[in-house]
C-alpha cells in the first residue's frame, strides 16, 4: 500500500497485521480520488475508520488542508502515527483514538469530505449517517463516501435518511457509494 499522488507520492505505508483491518486496495483508492480530485484542495477531510490512515493521508498528499484520522484500535493508531511521520504530513493530520460516535460528536468544524469504511457486516454506516444527519458538522456541499461489501443492505438502511446518492461504483467486493445531503 502506498500514497498514489501528490506531495507524498510513492511513500509506502505500514499496515496492520492480521485480520483486524481490511485496507482499501490501491486501485479502489485511486478510483475514488480520481472522482473527487477537483474537490480535495483546501478541504477538511475525515477518515472515520482510518485503519492505516491511507485514505486520509492520500487526501492530505493531494492538497487537503486537514485530515482527521479516527480509529478505536490502539494498534491502528500506532500504525497511523508511523504513516503520518513517513509522509511528512504531521502538521495537517489530527489523529483521534476513540470510537466513531465520540469522534463525530467531538468534531467542532464543518467537514467537506468524509470517508466511512467500517468493518463489514456492521450497522456503523447507518449509525454514522444518523449522527451526521442530526449534527451541524456537515454542510450542503459535504461529500460522504461509503465503502461496503453489501450495497443492497446499505441502500435499504439509508433510504429513510436525508441523503441523496450521487454516484455508485463497484470494485470486486468493494462497493463505493457517494452521497450528499438532500435539499
Amino acid at each position: 500500500m502506498r500514497i498514489i499522488s501528490g506531495k507524498a507520492r510513492g511513500t509506502k505505508l505500514n499496515t496492520l497485521a492480521g485480520e483486524q483491518t481490511r485496507p482499501t486496495l490501491d486501485r479502489v483508492k485511486e478510483s475514488i480520488f480520481n472522482i473527487i480530485q477537483n474537490e480535495i484542495e483546501d478541504t477538511i477531510f475525515v477518515d472515520l475508520f482510518s485503519g492505516s490512515g491511507a485514505i486520509g493521508l492520500e487526501a492530505l498528499s493531494r492538497g487537503a488542508r486537514k485530515a482527521i484520522l479516527c480509529d478505536k484500535s490502539k494498534e491502528a493508531i500506532e500504525i497511523i502515527k508511523s504513516n503520518v511521520e513517513k509522509t511528512h504530513l504531521k502538521e495537517k493530520a489530527e489523529i483521534i483514538n476513540t470510537d466513531f460516535e465520540k469522534c463525530l460528536k467531538d468534531i467542532k468544524e464543518k467537514i467537506d469530505i468524509i470517508y466511512i469504511d467500517p468493518p463489514y457486516q456492521t450497522d456503523y454506516i447507518l449509525k454514522t449517517l444518523e449522527i451526521l444527519e442530526k449534527s451541524n458538522i456537515i454542510k450542503e456541499e459535504t461529500k460522504i463516501i461509503l465503502e461496503t461489501d453489501n450495497e443492497e443492505r446499505i441502500l435499504k438502511q439509508i433510504e429513510q435518511l436525508k441523503f441523496e446518492i450521487i454516484d455508485k461504483r463497484k470494485y470486486g467486493i468493494a462497493n463505493i457509494i457517494f452521497l450528499k445531503t438532500q435539499n
